[in-house]
């Protein structure tokens, strides 16, 4: 049977196109998202990186300064303690965003009557918009809130923590809105981990004696790793760019005790159109970003390299 003589067109081009895409090898397949990357990500960091060499405020065309919104950040106190805001608010966030939701993927890749029920409840906060929740917050943080009434019943007497008042308290009751929104997310990443762990591996560690934690200890906790590299990049990344919480709870105050990067620009860009200033402050905090991402890759891999 002879073929068509549609077949007959379509067999040079099928060759044609192959002869054009195999030099590009594996590159060619990922050449497309480079470009949409491309448009939408790297040459904004480029028109970012102009923007950080001049003085520009959106009512005029920019003004060439070179280095001299870096040495401004140099001197400004604002910026050093919003970055040091910033990492103490990592710190406080970042370990609990870790362990938790591993524990609470633990607890919920059971077997158990309503699991799915419990899956959906643990995931709710994620689901909720920050507004609302930033709301529902700063009302239980008020001094009359349910959080100080609950703690006047337990301890016997009228309690008052000025949860968003008192600089001592700010920056951790921000920081209890952020782990309470991501515990859901991060616990469906280490759900699907857990998930994919063969289930032979632990029956074998039962055969052997090994008990539910020293399972966990030399299964759970090897195996799950990569998530965990996997969540401690995300999460870093997340609470650098921190911004929803300190607006709708803070403000950045009291006392600048919770103004971030993220925020402080915000500030220097959006209200004072401060743009060259808040450019270079940008890609600061793109490179401190960075720098712990790749700290955290490190950390992963010579803890490999040690096993």
């Amino acid at each position: 049977m002879r073929p068509s003589a549609g077949m007959d067109k379509e067999g040079p081009a099928q060759r044609a196109w192959q002869q054009f895409w195999i030099p590009f090898g594996p590159y060619g397949f990922v050449l497309p998202a480079l470009l949409l990357m491309g448009i939408a990500t790297f040459w904004p960091m480029l028109q970012a990186l102009y923007l950080s060499l001049t003085r520009y405020d959106l009512l005029s065309t920019p003004t060439w300064i070179g280095l001299e919104n870096y040495r401004r950040l140099l001197w400004d106190p604002l910026f050093w303690k919003a970055l040091g805001n910033t990492l103490l608010y990592v710190a406080l966030v970042v370990p609990p965003l870790v362990w938790l939701p591993l524990g609470l993927a633990i607890l919920v890749n059971r077997p158990w009557p309503g699991i799915g029920l419990f899956r959906l409840l643990y995931y709710l906060p994620v689901v909720f918009s920050v507004v609302v929740a930033g709301l529902a917050w700063r009302w239980l943080y008020a001094e009359n809130g349910l959080l100080n009434h609950i703690l006047s019943l337990v301890l016997g007497h009228a309690v008052r923590i000025p949860w968003l008042t008192d600089p001592r308290w700010a920056l951790f009751s921000v920081s209890l809105v952020t782990i309470w929104k991501g515990l859901g997310y991060y616990m469906v990443i280490y759900l699907a981990g857990l998930q994919g762990i063969p289930t032979h591996l632990y029956e074998a560690a039962a055969l052997d004696g090994a008990n539910r934690w020293q399972q966990h200890r030399w299964i759970t906790l090897p195996l799950m790793r990569p998530y965990q590299v996997l969540v401690l990049i995300l999460s870093t990344i997340a609470a650098m760019k921190v911004f929803e919480e300190v607006y709708l709870l803070t403000r950045g105050g009291p006392v600048y005790s919770t103004l971030t990067l993220v925020y402080y620009l915000y500030e220097r860009g959006i209200r004072d159109l401060e743009m060259g200033y808040a450019s270079a402050m940008g890609l600061v905090l793109f490179g401190v970003v960075l720098l712990l991402s790749l700290g955290a890759v490190r950390l992963y891999s010579s803890r490999e390299e040690g096993l």
